[in-house]
């Protein structure tokens, strides 16, 4: 499929995580994080460019060894724990938009580091979805493990469980709910100008590509991690014992 767009894709990694420290650069399998997000997305033969925003030295030059572009730092103060990402965005395509090096972009691509398992192929759909699209965003979902109306409860004043959303309907399986997903870090495919003008995703109008479970996993916590490493072991021994002599 021939797409006439110029598309960035973007990975945005500070230095600071209180979750797993130096997440973004710690070796998985061998290889750093951030490695796995930038080597997909410059495989992608949709992806004009893939740019890392980050506010530390050091993952920029791993990022660069890895075929990265690093053409600005992000401001630490918008590198911060509570700092939203959203702001991170506009500043990433304000600074494209004012390196005369780079030619204006057409679409804007998120590719968080933390999502190593990604294949092209989602982030292809996940474009090709866009373009053909009238939206603002695509963004990556997968099937949820949990439904509201079926075993996820809150508590009330008095500690009492109740479903979080209830149906008029009684349902016994989460089969017969209505189908939910849970957003994934795989990829965001946006309207540049959208993200320069709206304060939040949901103000615009959003469409989702599904991703299946395994390509999914989105590292946040050091027991990610450890799942990250089991998944990427089973991977090459699977690999392994299907080569052919």
């Amino acid at each position: 499929m021939e797409i006439n767009r110029t598309i960035y894709g973007f990975i945005f990694a500070r230095g600071g995580s209180k979750g797993v420290k130096g997440k973004n650069i710690r070796p998985l399998s061998g290889k750093p994080l951030i490695a796995y997000s930038i080597q997909t997305g410059l495989e992608c033969k949709y992806v004009d460019r893939v740019i890392v925003s980050t506010d530390d030295d050091k993952i920029a030059s791993i990022s660069k060894k890895y075929g990265a572009e690093v053409p600005f730092m992000r401001p630490h103060e918008l590198a911060e724990d509570n700092s939203p990402e959203w702001l991170a965005w506009r500043h990433a395509i304000q600074s494209i938009n004012e390196n005369a090096l780079y030619p204006p972009m057409d679409v804007f691509l998120s590719l968080p580091a933390t999502s190593p398992f990604r294949s092209v192929e989602d982030i292809e759909k996940c474009i090709e979805l866009f373009i053909h699209s009238d939206v603002d965003a695509v963004i990556t979902v997968k099937n949820a493990a949990r439904h509201p109306s079926f075993n996820m409860v809150s508590l009330d004043d008095n500690g009492h469980a109740n479903l979080v959303m209830a149906s008029e309907k009684n349902i016994v399986r989460r089969q017969d709910a209505p189908p939910i997903f849970d957003m994934t870090t795989v990829a965001y495919v946006m309207k540049p100008d959208f993200i320069m003008t709206a304060d939040s995703l949901f103000e615009g109008n959003v469409k989702v590509a599904v991703i299946p479970d395994k390509r999914a996993l989105d590292i946040d916590t050091e027991l990610d991690f450890q799942f990250a490493e089991f998944l990427m072991s089973s991977q090459c021994i699977y690999k392994k014992s299907n080569k052919t002599d």
